[in-house]
């Protein structure tokens, strides 16, 4: 990740930077660490869901990376690989694709853990920590490399690992339900190998 030389002293003032691109930016002790692309496999993981997703709810609701959250912790800002609004966030991203700490969280948040050590540990341990701290109700955390979906949910304050779906498992979120998909067909879509 590449820091920018740029220091913010609150989380307002970030967000009224603009570097006139698209580039996304974590908020990292003050300093912007721009945020690099998904790899492409990770992207049709996150597509398939999109789809799927869709075809069950309200389009709207349905987010994919460019979405931003709020967090306690550092960095200040996370960007899920996939998410689920409300309703009600509907008309208050219309300015800006961010979900502020004053504001209901998203009721699902999807990380696709990348290869490499320090990206597991970013999905299984520091963004549990920081989704669960904002009250996340339902955190999916896809791993390709496990080939499995491990699903976490919040139960008095705490993430409790209420499945993990592996093969002919269906997919089935608690806040929405069952999507047409198991995760043999999720992997085997993006090309995972078996």
């Amino acid at each position: 990740m590449v820091q920018l030389k740029r220091h913010f002293q609150s989380f307002e003032e970030y967000l009224s930077y603009d570097d006139g691109t698209d580039n996304l930016y974590e908020l990292f002790n003050g300093e912007l660490v721009a945020v690099p692309p998904e790899s492409g496999f990770n992207v049709e993981i996150v597509t398939l869901l999109v789809v799927k997703f869709a075809a069950k709810i309200d389009y709207r609701r349905v987010r994919g990376h460019s979405l931003e959250l709020e967090v306690r912790g550092e960095p200040r800002n996370r960007y899920p690989d996939f998410t689920i609004i409300r309703e009600e966030h509907i008309e208050l991203l219309k300015q800006r694709n961010t979900i502020r700490l004053s504001m209901a969280p998203p009721l699902l948040v999807v990380e696709v853990v990348s290869p490499g050590e320090v990206q597991r540990h970013r999905d299984y341990i520091a963004k549990r920590q920081q989704y669960e701290d904002i009250g996340v109700p339902e955190y999916w955390i896809v791993d390709p490399q496990a080939r499995e979906v491990l699903v976490l949910a919040l139960t008095e304050g705490r993430y409790r690992e209420v499945a993990t779906w592996r093969d002919d498992a269906a997919l089935v979120s608690s806040q929405l339900g069952a999507i047409a998909l198991t995760a043999a067909e999720l992997f085997a879509a993006a090309g995972a190998e078996t």
